[in-house]
């Protein structure tokens, strides 16, 4: 009964996206794509226009002549380019609103899901990266916006991705243990996660990130998947792992408020009832769609 699968594909990794890697360092083919382009307008709180479940483009070159340096190229849809930009005076369609990819993200379709996902992750890397991590240097834009090149050194940077582990701990039956951090209002939980440290591998992480919030050891650590989450430019590796439900439940590193062993009937109840917006009278609220969290609790409750 311990053992389960994830039963779809996280919502933010259902990318079906041709990234053309190939053309990111041909300058000259990238300028001809540019004037068939759709451009992806962001601002500086990861919002972007949308109409209805659709992300709203503009024609690029109605937006420049030619690729900006400061715009990334995606890949391609439909025979036409596709790029970023971070714009904050961007608005809306007539018609259309600005919407958040927490917001919108488990309503695109799968090619869209990788555009938006894989734009908010570039351009926040590169609000952060405008001097050489090495010599601390400018560096500039390359590549398609696929790397960075130090004016000091000349050498090449590339998008950093922070791993972090997300773990859902049970206890071999249809008991798991959710918490509630600080910051969230009563009656929101979820499962566990941290980030990996340096010399670190996943499942250690897993083990002492478990031992770190909430005090439990755990064993039978198990990968299920992987999600990207780009805030601001994360990957989510998914695991399950078997505590003691008498093990005392103890807070070392202060992030945790409070965390309980819920029955799979009350988790259940809960995904029943929606999501953290829920206004139903429930011990339990779950996390939306949009997380790997809610897919692993899902796919938990889902085994018999």
């Amino acid at each position: 009964m311990s053992d389960f699968e994830l039963i779809e594909t996280p919502r933010l990794s259902r990318s079906t996206l041709d990234r053309a890697a190939e053309l990111r360092s041909n300058a000259e083919a990238l300028k001809e794509g540019w004037s068939t382009a759709k451009l992806l307008q962001v601002n500086q709180r990861g919002q972007v226009p949308v109409l209805g479940a659709a992300l709203d483009y503009v024609d690029a070159v109605e937006f420049a002549a030619e690729p900006p340096a400061a715009a990334v190229f995606l890949g391609i849809d439909h025979g036409r380019h596709v790029w970023a930009v971070r714009n904050p005076d961007i608005e809306p369609q007539v018609d259309g609103k600005l919407r958040d990819l927490r917001i919108v993200g488990a309503d695109l379709d799968d090619t869209s899901a990788g555009i938006l996902t894989t734009a908010i992750a570039l351009l926040n890397w590169h609000d952060s990266a405008a001097h050489s991590a090495l010599d601390g240097g400018i560096s500039r834009a390359a590549n398609g916006g696929w790397s960075r090149i130090s004016d000091t050194l000349g050498h090449e940077e590339f998008p950093r991705t922070d791993p972090a582990i997300i773990c859902l701990v049970h206890d071999g039956g249809d008991r798991v243990l959710l918490a509630r951090q600080h910051t969230w209002p009563e009656r929101m939980f979820s499962i566990l996660a941290g980030f990996v440290e340096a010399g670190e591998s996943f499942e250690a992480c897993v083990a002492r990130e478990m031992k770190e919030e909430v005090g439990v050891d755990v064993t039978d650590v198990r990968y299920l998947g992987s999600q990207p989450w780009p805030f601001p430019r994360s990957v989510m590796i998914g695991f399950s792992a078997k505590a003691d439900p008498e093990q005392e439940v103890a807070f070392a590193d202060g992030e945790i408020a409070e965390a309980h062993w819920f029955t799979k009937e009350e988790v259940r109840a809960a995904l029943e009832l929606g999501d953290w917006t829920s206004n139903a009278d429930s011990r339990l609220l779950l996390p939306g769609s949009i997380s790997i969290a809610r897919g692993i609790v899902t796919s938990w409750a889902a085994r018999d």
